[in-house]
């Protein structure tokens, strides 16, 4: 649900900041760095994408920081979609997923910055101010990565299977990962179990695997290499 802060003279000249996360704990950390920096205020919180579409139209904020993983949506389509409604707000995403895989697609979606979650309360403030300037903002492992990749980029760097994925597939693939069914998929995406099934084949035929129980044993073993770093 989203929540509107009570505003007040002392907060009106502030830059304005909309929280999107899940996780109440994580909302009210962010919402105590931020609300410490005497030019910075958190106009509100969403914890999923309805709510977060709600907000960012009705609170008008700044910025918009963004979990990566969602109740029934993720961050990487949810930056899609306030691009899409506010192109010129500038939105942060924070992960607590592998950056190789997810900074680029965040990028890629609109994102002006990407951040790991065990470094955002080191980095939030200045990730915010950067992209508020007009710059974006990774950590220095990623800009490396991509100056690398820009400078080997000869007729196009070969990409991996996994980084093949579209984002939507790469969800999907993710969820599977995660132990999901089809069905537990379809209602939390809000698609038709069909759809999920055709994502499904894609996926099997970009990863190059035979069948279901190859796909199901291939992204459980992923997820599980993921949790691991």
């Amino acid at each position: 649900m989203a929540l509107r802060k009570k505003q007040d003279k002392t907060n009106e000249n502030k830059t304005q900041v909309l929280i999107v996360d899940d996780h109440p704990v994580v909302r009210d950390g962010l919402t105590t760095i931020i609300n410490h920096e005497q030019d910075l205020n958190v106009c509100g919180e969403a914890d999923d994408a309805h709510q977060a579409l709600k907000a960012a139209t009705e609170l008008k904020p700044d910025v918009v920081v963004v979990d990566i993983s969602l109740k029934n949506s993720d961050g990487i389509e949810l930056t899609k979609s306030i691009k899409a409604g506010h192109p010129k707000l500038p939105v942060i995403v924070l992960s607590v997923h592998d950056e190789s895989l997810y900074a680029e697609r965040a990028l890629l979606a609109g994102a002006k910055a990407y951040l790991m979650k065990d470094t955002v309360s080191e980095n939030i403030v200045k990730a915010i101010r950067m992209v508020l300037s007009g710059e974006i903002y990774v950590s220095d492992t990623i800009s490396k990565k991509f100056l690398h990749k820009i400078a080997s980029d000869k007729a196009g760097t070969t990409k991996t299977p996994i980084e093949s994925l579209s984002d939507r597939e790469f969800e999907i693939f993710r969820l599977i990962g995660d132990g999901l069914k089809a069905s537990q998929i379809a209602r939390q995406l809000h698609l038709s179990t069909k759809t999920i099934e055709t994502y499904r084949s894609r996926i099997k035929e970009k990863l190059n695997l035979p069948n279901a129980s190859e796909l199901l044993q291939y992204s459980i073993k992923w997820a599980k290499s993921q949790d691991r770093e």
